[in-house]
């Protein structure tokens, strides 16, 4: 799965509470997560410490912050063998130095000996990678796996999570605000906008019939190969709603050009249109593509523009 929306969506807090990593008095917990059949939303200290790991790992944003600038690259890799996995320190470096070969790492003896800074950042999430995979676990959350890469590195490191999903029969959450990254790697995307899932379907169908005014404004704003040079980008106009005071209607009423005053006033829940398909779900009083589909007027239009200021 693919969950996409652009910085301050709710996309990092999604993953993180879904690994329990959210703890803390000022935390407030709504709803539940339920994976294998189980509820994960309250385990405990030690029952959490079991699952991460084991079932449930995740790939961080920027590997710097994510390893430790102190531990040699080997004894990171090896931790979370120590604590999940029978196996004894001989067969750790083994183990080590096989998923160093697997994540594409040369001269893996060498490397295991090293510190993160005297990595590359490709092959800093390259180990970050076979830490997550290093105990088999069933779920993998790769949250902006490429974000701190260069560009050049950026698909090395899609290509070799898509391999490992494969390869060790994981699913995974890849995380991206890029609609072109998911296009072509993933069964069924979610996007979100301001704390909220505003639409969900396969990937093919998300592409071919979206309904969602906010998904036709990302999937305009990736460059086009067939552009000539120096076209400008087509962006979104204004900000995400402040997460404090969001708008009493849509989320995105403020920034939508097709906004009613339906949209401002009333929030619309997630809805399925039995012409596009059961698995295709929306949030949106005028639909993408439903005909008749009302133009903008000015009055909508300037009330939303007149809360966007306000709210920023």
């Amino acid at each position: 799965m693919g969950i996409v929306g652009e910085s301050g969506s709710g996309k990092t807090v999604l993953s993180r509470s879904i690994m329990g990593l959210l703890t803390g008095k000022n935390v407030i917990r709504r709803g539940k997560v339920t994976f294998d059949g189980r509820d994960i939303s309250n385990l405990s200290r030690k029952d959490g410490r079991a699952l991460r790991g084991t079932e449930i790992a995740m790939v961080f944003q920027d590997p710097m912050t994510s390893l430790n600038p102190v531990m040699k690259i080997g004894r990171q890799l090896t931790e979370g063998m120590a604590a999940h996995l029978d196996l004894s320190k001989d067969e750790r470096y083994s183990v080590a130095l096989e998923l160093m070969r697997g994540v594409g790492i040369p001269s893996p003896e060498h490397r295991l000996e090293q510190y993160p800074f005297e990595l590359s950042g490709g092959m800093r999430q390259r180990v970050t990678i076979a830490i997550a995979i290093a105990c088999n676990p069933k779920l993998l959350l790769a949250d902006e796996p490429t974000t701190a890469l260069d560009v050049t590195i950026q698909a090395q490191i899609l290509n070799l999570l898509e391999a490992k999903k494969r390869e060790r029969n994981m699913a995974m959450i890849l995380v991206t605000h890029d609609l072109g990254v998911v296009a072509g790697r993933t069964d069924e995307i979610m996007v979100m906008y301001a704390g909220k899932v505003v639409e969900r379907a396969p990937t093919a169908e998300l592409f071919s019939r979206m309904r969602m005014p906010y998904t036709e404004a990302l999937l305009n704003s990736i460059p086009k190969l067939d552009e000539p040079s120096h076209t400008p980008l087509i962006t979104i106009g204004g900000r995400p709603p402040a997460m404090t005071a969001p708008p009493k209607g849509c989320r995105f009423s403020t920034r939508c050009r097709y906004v009613q005053q339906k949209c401002i006033d009333q929030e619309p829940p997630l809805s399925t249109d039995s012409s596009v398909s059961a698995d295709h779900v929306y949030a949106c009083w005028f639909p993408v593509g439903i005909t008749p589909r009302p133009k903008a007027n000015a009055s909508s239009t300037e009330a939303a523009r007149t809360m966007s200021g306000s709210l920023s």
